[in-house]
């Protein structure tokens, strides 16, 4: 039986491939599905300017022939004729956007490379002309070595020089069609290398917004400069969260006082102004003092999103996450975890392979989140000094980067060790578009930063509020007797007595101790815990929390600090993330291992930073 030739279109996502395969097929079109896969296949056919008809099948798209899910399988397979129940392709119409050339053409390339017969459909020229692009079709055609035609598949523009092109190589394609590779070139580096190359031989003009962007990428992705780059901007965001916070937490902080010396003030002496004062006021006010930074730090990250910059860094850590077992899928979902490891976790549904996927939710709580920050800024401002270690460099920012960074380097640890043994599994490639470089709305920006300080602030007043009075109530009754601690005599510190036995070895005392416990319903309620526990003791009840520093620093020593710290960085997020974990894992076996690794990890480190410290005389 003579089948008619079989003609694939092939491309990356997006560029317009099922556009031009609907003009080109109209209703003459099959769906079903490929043998042994989930995957569809659409089929339809078409006739050459002389009648002739032509199979033509539309494959997923991809970036490469380097599959990361089973839809980019099936096209690595039909385009190298390993597809059960499939033939090998006679031609190859590669879709191209031509809005973005150089990106495309490394896929282009890689085809190419398999000596395949092909032409090239240069995809959305009308878009790439009102952008101001402007090609030289013919030193195109010359640099791939294959025919170029432009196309503009929504409006049926170049069907009929599509169809002629086809013809011709359809006419010059081998009789007998060479065996199916059983290998072929992966390095997508040398592709988009070359791409790159071909592209500035084929644009003969192009706006000054594009030159620019692709002159900053230069740098910006420099394998050298680019990390440098990187880890200078976020140097640069930890030294402004502290230096530029100092005037409204001092504001917030006057507030705070005022409405707790008002209240003393004003009530009579009873359970209702204890409750209001040392709960409420103080102890959820600890934590809202620290809005400014919180805002400070979101006012970098959105700015930078906004800029084009933070896809830069997804494809700056992509061959940082490949040497540990993880592909670049992974660092959106890691990123997003530096805000909340909620909605982290929960965007890996994005990665198809499952022990990818595990990897990532499991270290997703490594990333320092945004609820880390109060006690990260309590315990720095109270026992590291506010001086300069350079000009524009502060000691306390230095500090605050070094956590951040030490809670990286954890999680790419820790990626190393489980995609070598619970999880077993090299990362692979991936691709992304590059947006071009734009200045940041400012209303966007606003809109941003309000809706962040609004869920902080949210927070403040349901989960932490509820939490608070909850140990509120606990460290006060039942009331000690007179000589007696009361946060040693109460409920919640009978529990902490308990629980010291066990993080003593590691410089915990019994506030620390009580401390740890309501920090896994949220983390910032470590600080109005610690508020709360001191206020209770002490002898002038209505101090307000802008004296929790100086309480610290007067009974922890540096070692019992430095141990509080390295707990935070490791120790697991709060129940909602494990709650989450649940949801997405669809059982406890992934929650628990996640506690357990998460717990002797934060054990682990605090233990051996409180005696480093201890023999270093700190």
């Amino acid at each position: 039986m003579n089948h008619p030739p079989l003609v694939a279109l092939v491309g990356n996502p997006n560029a317009g491939k099922s556009a031009l395969f609907n003009a080109l097929t109209g209703a003459r079109q099959k769906v079903g599905n490929y043998p042994g896969v989930t995957v569809e296949r659409h089929s339809g056919r078409m006739a050459l300017p002389d009648g002739r008809p032509v199979e033509l099948v539309d494959l997923p798209g991809t970036y490469s022939l380097d599959p990361s899910s089973p839809d980019e399988a099936v096209t690595r397979d039909v385009v190298l004729g390993r597809q059960q129940g499939e033939r090998l392709p006679d031609v190859l119409v590669v879709v191209a956007d031509a809005t973005n050339l150089d990106n495309h053409l490394r896929f282009v390339l890689q085809l190419k490379a398999l000596d395949r017969p092909m032409l090239v459909a240069l995809n959305m020229v009308d878009m790439a002309e009102r952008d101001g692009l402007k090609f030289d079709l013919d030193a195109l055609s010359a640099e791939i070595g294959c025919p170029v035609v432009p196309t503009v598949a929504v409006r049926k523009r170049g069907l009929d020089a599509l169809r002629d092109a086809l013809a011709e190589v359809l006419a010059g394609a081998p009789a007998t069609l060479p065996p199916p590779l059983d290998s072929f070139d992966a390095d997508i580096r040398h592709f988009q290398r070359e791409a790159r190359r071909v592209a500035g031989v084929a644009i003969t003009e192009q706006p000054r917004a594009r030159a620019v962007t692709r002159s900053m990428d230069a740098i910006a992705l420099h394998p050298v400069f680019g990390p440098i780059i990187l880890l200078t901007l976020m140097f640069v965001m930890f030294q402004a969260v502290f230096s530029w916070s100092e005037a409204p937490i001092g504001w917030i902080e006057g507030l705070q006082g005022w409405l707790a010396d008002t209240a003393v003030a004003t009530l009579p002496e009873n359970f209702l102004r204890d409750l209001l004062v040392e709960g409420i006021i103080n102890g959820v006010g600890s934590v809202v003092v620290f809005l400014p930074q919180i805002l400070i730090l979101f006012l970098f990250i959105l700015v930078l999103e906004a800029s084009g910059y933070m896809v830069r860094a997804a494809f700056l850590m992509d061959r940082l996450m490949a040497s540990v077992g993880l592909s670049g899928r992974a660092f959106i979902p890691l990123l997003s975890s530096f805000a909340c490891a909620i909605p982290g976790i929960m965007a890996t549904r994005a990665i198809d392979d499952p022990k990818e996927r595990l990897t990532t939710i499991l270290i997703a709580p490594l990333m320092t989140c945004s609820a880390r920050l109060p006690v990260y800024a309590l315990i720095i401002g109270a026992f590291i000094p506010a001086r300069q270690v350079a000009p524009g460099v502060g000691l306390q920012g230095l500090v605050l980067f070094v956590l951040y960074l030490a809670g990286i380097v954890g999680a790419v640890l820790a990626a190393f060790v489980l995609r070598r043994t619970l999880a077993k599994g090299q990362g692979g490639g991936f691709m992304m578009e590059m947006p071009r470089y734009q200045m940041p709305s400012l209303r966007d920006v606003a809109l941003g930063l309000w809706h962040r300080g609004y869920v902080f602030l949210r927070r403040a007043g349901t989960t932490i509020m509820t939490v608070t009075v909850a140990l509120w109530l606990l460290a006060s009754y039942p009331v000690a007797p007179e000589g007696v601690k009361q946060s040693e005599y109460s409920a919640a510190g009978r529990i902490a007595s308990g629980l010291e036995v066990v993080l003593k070895p590691i410089g915990f005392n019994h506030q620390m101790s009580l401390a740890v416990i309501p920090a896994m319903a949220a983390r910032e309620v470590a600080v109005s815990a610690l508020q709360t526990v001191y206020a209770i003791d002490a002898a002038d009840e209505e101090q307000g929390a802008q004296e929790l520093g100086g309480r610290l620093s007067g009974r922890w020593s540096l070692p019992t600090a430095l141990a509080f710290l390295a707990w935070f960085v490791f120790a697991p997020q709060c129940l909602s993330t494990i709650a989450v974990t649940r949801r997405e894992t669809n059982g406890w076996r992934v929650p628990g291992l996640m506690l357990a690794y998460l717990f002797g990890l934060a054990y682990a480190a605090a233990g051996i930073t409180y005696w480093s410290a201890v023999a270093l005389g700190l």
